[in-house]
């Protein structure tokens, strides 16, 4: 397992894997409601929306995926890091997803019009995290 998000509401779990799957769990069932098998290799993050049926993912196949888990499937891919993807994050307000990457950079996008909105750069290393500051933009 590579990467966990609760759910906001739901007893439920998703689960990252090596193996390249995303598994969402029923943590009080102990029983696996969906899998997800889109990404090339590992996938490093997930994480649920806060109040929307979808979920984000960043693998080290390079790629961003939002997913709707209503309707079972892949809405689209953001693609733009040149290395593995460490973190994934919504923004709790704004149509923003966060993400952090072995290439060195943070990336902000809007999953809205499915741009990437801003390319932090300075590392000189992996960046390993990244997330929004709960209250403060």
């Amino acid at each position: 397992v590579k990467g966990l998000s609760f759910h906001p509401k739901r007893p439920w779990i998703l689960a990252s894997l090596h193996s390249g799957v995303i598994q969402l769990w029923d943590y009080r069932m102990g029983t696996l409601i969906d899998r997800f098998d889109e990404h090339d290799g590992p996938v490093r993050g997930v994480h649920f929306h806060k109040s929307q049926p979808l979920f984000v993912s960043g693998g080290d196949d390079y790629k961003i995926k939002v997913w709707n888990y209503k309707l079972r499937r892949c809405l689209f891919t953001l693609l733009g890091h040149l290395d593995y993807i460490r973190t994934v994050q919504f923004h709790q307000e704004y149509p923003w997803i966060v993400s952090a990457s072995d290439d060195q950079t943070i990336r902000i996008w809007n999953w809205q019009s499915r741009t990437c909105i801003s390319v932090l750069t300075g590392h000189n290393h992996y960046v390993m995290c990244a997330s929004f500051h709960v209250k403060e933009d």
